[in-house]
């Protein structure tokens, strides 16, 4: 897999050479971005396709998901609204106090504490902000500890880790090493966060999805394919929209 920055979004794509193709061409899906280039096409051919395709891809990628299936309509960020977080639905608490700050924090469920400045028509705005603040924060430190724990363990040494927007798929390693982390994994159990994390570790050994790969997986993460089917079947339910809905 590789990626293409549109913006401050990160899109993954996936390369299929063709020796029967007369032009290069761009099919996107709501699974995937699939780029079929010639033959003898070089990574500079690729780069100045998508270069030129970038309002395109951008366009197509818009209208897939207006077309996606309608997700149920998440109620007001008040207190008792449900949040997803690590693969389960907890328990939102907002509440008045008389400090100067907005406060935020995780006892078995988020807690916000809104300052008397905050008026309540931006309420919900102000509150989906803070949680969606703290649930990137999260997801970095915790996609930096696997990354550590792996690193020292099997000498899996990305060029760099960055976690971001991806409008498709959970991760990908590019050519110079440089692993990019979807942070929407921050709502699935962290079992699954790792298991993205040490296969996208995995591809600076095995770059293709061959059985090389996936024996060297099963050898540094054993219990990798409970995740993975965790994550196969429930990728549609992983999404920061209610934060969108709510501000």
């Amino acid at each position: 897999m590789s990626t293409v920055r549109i913006g401050q979004t990160e899109v993954v794509y996936e390369v299929k050479h063709s020796s029967k193709a007369r032009e290069r061409k761009i099919t996107v899906t709501p699974e995937r971005v699939e780029v079929l280039v010639l033959d003898g096409d070089s990574e500079a051919d690729i780069d100045a396709f998508l270069g030129r395709k970038k309002q395109w891809l951008f366009n197509a990628l818009r209208e897939v998901e207006s077309k996606t299936v309608k997700r149920a309509v998440v109620p007001r960020l008040m207190t008792g609204a449900r949040i997803p977080y690590r693969g389960r639905n907890v328990r939102l608490t907002v509440r008045r106090h008389d400090g100067p700050h907005i406060e935020i924090a995780y006892r078995n469920g988020f807690e916000v504490d809104l300052p008397d400045w905050v008026g309540d028509d931006d309420r919900d705005h102000i509150v989906a902000a803070e949680i969606k603040l703290w649930l990137k924060r999260r997801v970095r430190r915790d996609v930096m500890e696997v990354a550590s724990r792996y690193r020292n363990k099997f000498d899996l040494k990305p060029r760099a880790i960055r976690v971001a927007e991806m409008k498709q798929g959970w991760g990908a390693c590019g050519a110079t090493g440089a692993v990019l982390i979807n942070w929407n994994l921050v709502f699935a159990p962290k079992s699954v966060l790792e298991y993205v994390v040490v296969h996208e570790l995995a591809h600076l050994k095995h770059r293709s999805h061959g059985p090389e790969f996936w024996s060297y997986l099963a050898s540094i993460m054993p219990d990798y394919q409970r995740p993975k089917a965790w994550l196969d079947a429930n990728q549609g339910a992983l999404s920061s929209d209610f934060l969108v809905r709510s501000a």
